[in-house]
């Protein structure tokens, strides 16, 4: 009888000793992918990481820059503010609807053509990324590095925006449109609204391109197919 116990004792202690171990190896091997086990090294997760937002922002720029790449996207296409859209009904059955429409088309034109020049120096503002950010980034969400360049570039690409914006909405008379409307609308509102039209138009131009930017980053990092380069494959294949 002492012997059955002992031998089922021992045979117990096995088994929890071999699955400790097995939890161990596993840990190391986890720990091994994330750090030394790696092929790759810093320098080529940087530049892996950094060609796919420059390609990121090179196909978001030219996808948003193309006509109707703004105004027929409801992802992203720039609408009134919403203290306007309030009243919009009202006034449309006024008779003032070429206002609304004039002043959605223009903003949206202005965004389109804005993405055209814009695209560089997005593109610029990512070569600005460190060795130390992409470690951390590769490893992190699927659209983590896009994340990491919209904190890390919103106020400069806001000030590099601002001028183009403001030239293109000068271009397709946005500033009329947008005047003629808050004229029309101030005059039924007992708050008038007094927005800066070309702060508005930016911001949502960068929110647009940020848009798409992930969208891209999530592409490269799931699917292989959007890996069109050697660095692309290396860096995402792990």
């Amino acid at each position: 009888m002492k012997k059955l116990i002992f031998s089922s004792l021992l045979a117990f202690v096995t088994v929890a000793a071999t699955a400790q171990m097995g939890g161990i190896l596993k840990k190391a091997s986890d720990l091994m992918g994330k750090t030394g086990g790696s092929s790759l090294s810093a320098g080529e997760i940087t530049a892996g990481l950094k060609e796919a937002l420059s390609l990121g922002a090179e196909k978001s720029a030219a996808k948003l820059s193309a006509t109707d790449g703004f105004l027929k996207d409801a992802a992203v296409k720039i609408l009134l503010p919403k203290e306007v859209q309030e009243v919009e009904k009202k006034m449309r059955m006024l008779g003032m609807g070429k206002l609304f429409d004039n002043a959605v088309n223009s903003m949206n034109r202005a965004a389109e053509d804005a993405s055209k020049a814009a695209a560089p120096i997005f593109v610029s503002a990512v070569k600005k990324m460190t060795v130390q950010d992409a470690v951390g980034i590769l490893k992190g969400a699927d659209t983590s590095a896009t994340a990491y360049l919209r904190k890390a570039t919103t106020s400069e690409l806001t000030d590099a925006f601002h001028p183009v914006i403001a030239e293109s909405l000068k271009k397709v008379d946005a500033t009329k449109y947008w005047k003629d409307l808050f004229t029309a609308y101030n005059k039924f509102s007992s708050t008038p609204v007094n927005t800066d039209l070309n702060a508005y138009v930016t911001e949502k131009a960068l929110q647009g391109m940020f848009y798409y930017v992930a969208q891209e980053e999530k592409n490269i990092r799931e699917n292989p197919a959007a890996r069109v380069t050697d660095v692309l494959k290396n860096v995402f294949g792990q």
